[in-house]
């Protein structure tokens, strides 16, 4: 499966990287090579404990580009 995510810098220089359509799957790594390992087994993890709770292994989601 394949699977979007989201890979932002912190103010202390932490890679945090989310998957935004598996809920409160989110991750982190000191470089972004290490987060985006991370989320790899972090989006395992997620999916097998939704599917063990008879949860959607999903959510939809969607980009959207807003000006302000």
């Amino acid at each position: 499966m394949k699977f979007s995510i989201t890979l932002d810098r912190d103010e202390d220089g932490v890679w945090v990287v989310e998957c935004p359509s598996i809920p409160g799957c989110i991750s982190q790594g000191k470089t972004r090579e290490e987060a985006i390992e991370n989320i790899r087994e972090a989006i395992g993890a997620c999916l097998e404990v939704r599917a063990e709770q008879g949860l959607p292994l999903t959510v939809e989601t969607r980009q959207i580009e807003v000006a302000v």
